[in-house]
């Protein structure tokens, strides 16, 4: 009885880490994608019901809120009345909820870095940890250090409340996988390369990895739109 019960403890742990047997599925570009999921199903229930449920408060249009980063920098971010933005700035936001365990997060830190650094004076990456209970000098040795993570991260109360509220907006109804990723310019959610299942229309969202190639070619169509 004891080993059929630590059989089912593996299989457990094993089966949260990608959407197949092996943890990930490889796209063009290399990139995968993390099943580390917040509960068995995102409720499908209408907005009102699903906030009412697990005591979410929505933000106010015009509402903002300062979060700091694991290095002590801040950033303040507006709602909008179809999403967030930087306030008092016109920068393109992306917000990329992720974990410091998550193996496809850790991937693509460097890379996600090297697009910050490069696109700086037009583009903010806010990442915003997600699933786990760290604290910041540990984001900073364990994961910023070690596999070169310097972007904005924020180990936040506010995170789970922003979460939330970005789900709600793009109304996504599965459960939340990691890395997710939204971009918002001028405060309205833009269409991103569908990394899953090739959909010509795009979808809302990175889940998984993405790709440098991919993150260029996104965001330069996004930056140049009118």
């Amino acid at each position: 009885m004891k080993k059929f019960l630590l059989l089912c403890l593996a299989a457990f742990v094993l089966s949260g880490c990608g959407d197949d047997d092996k943890g990930a599925s490889a796209k063009a570009g290399g990139e995968q994608s993390a099943s580390v999921q917040a509960s068995s199903e995102h409720n499908a229930a209408p907005q009102d019901a699903h906030s009412q449920e697990d005591g979410f408060v929505p933000y106010k249009v015009g509402e903002r809120f300062t979060l700091k980063s694991v290095t002590g920098g801040e950033v303040t971010i507006e709602r909008t009345e179809k999403g967030f933005k930087l306030a008092d700035s016109d920068k393109i936001l992306m917000f990329d909820i992720f974990g410091t365990f998550c193996a496809p997060c850790r991937m693509e830190a460097p890379h996600l870095t090297d697009f910050q650094l490069k696109n700086n004076d037009w583009f903010m990456m806010v990442g915003l940890i997600h699933f786990e209970d760290i604290a910041d000098a540990q984001v900073v040795e364990k994961f910023s250090k070690k596999y070169g993570a310097y972007y904005f991260i924020a180990n936040d109360v506010q995170n789970a409340r922003i979460v939330e509220q970005i789900l709600n907006d793009i109304d996504y109804r599965h459960a939340l996988a990691i890395p997710f990723k939204v971009t918002l310019k001028n405060g309205i959610y833009q269409t991103l390369t569908d990394l899953n299942e090739d959909d010509p229309k795009g979808k809302p969202y990175y889940l998984g990895a993405v790709s440098t190639d991919i993150l260029t070619s996104d965001l330069t169509r996004i930056r140049n739109a009118n």
